[in-house]
């Protein structure tokens, strides 16, 4: 499957290289396609992954991974919305404000979440969120010592969701959970939030949830 990446940071990279071991074309998309560091990644990946505008890998996919700073995501979006019309898309973005002086904390969270401001943003689209509330290094197949963690996957449409959850089974998820609607994205960017707290508590940054039954 072509799978566009909008966005070229560690959340993208790390992505890339496991999907790409999966057997899927990639190509990553980002506002500076010539920027060295870069292509100096791809070079070491054999050039295996495509580069290119954040339009051209939003055209390219057959579903796309938005991962990208919350800051930046209207705008990105409003610029590659008609390519991304009709399509999946999969949303990693955290609206979390990072304070010099204060806790992090979410810019929305009650009545309104990232995943629905980007449903908003992309009408045309089919938004699911997930992958929001782990490390990039963690993303692809996930190995922890004490047992499975699990990935919730909320979204509006029920074709989109089962995209996403072979798509996860192919990064090596084994546990994952569909907990509903995109209204859902409230429960799981407070999740990251969380997820961010207990990395500073611990500092540790290789965490995971479980959800254990007895």
């Amino acid at each position: 499957m072509k799978i566009g990446m909008i966005g070229s940071g560690e959340v993208a990279q790390s992505l890339s290289v496991g999907l790409l071991a999966a057997g899927h074309s990639v190509m990553v998309g980002t506002r500076e396609p010539k920027k060295k560091a870069l292509l100096d990644w791809n070079k070491n990946q054999k050039k295996k992954a495509k580069i290119g505008s954040t339009t051209e890998a939003a055209g390219f996919g057959e579903i796309a991974i938005l991962a990208i700073a919350w800051h930046a995501t209207e705008d990105v979006l409003s610029t590659i919305r008609p390519e991304l019309a009709g399509k999946v898309v999969i949303d990693l973005t955290n609206p979390i404000i990072f304070n010099d002086d204060e806790a992090p904390s979410l810019a929305i969270g009650h009545t309104m979440s990232g995943g629905e401001i980007v449903q908003q943003c992309l009408p045309d689209s089919h938004i699911v969120k997930t992958l929001n509330y782990i490390s990039h290094a963690n993303m692809v197949n996930p190995k922890y010592k004490q047992g499975s963690p699990i990935m919730f996957v909320c979204g509006n449409n029920k074709s989109a969701k089962c995209q996403v959850r072979d798509l996860l089974q192919d990064l090596g998820w084994e546990d994952m959970l569909n907990i509903g609607t995109l209204e859902k994205s409230r429960l799981l960017e407070s999740l990251s939030l969380l997820w961010i707290e207990y990395g500073v508590s611990r500092d540790t940054w290789n965490h995971a949830f479980a959800v254990l039954e007895e």
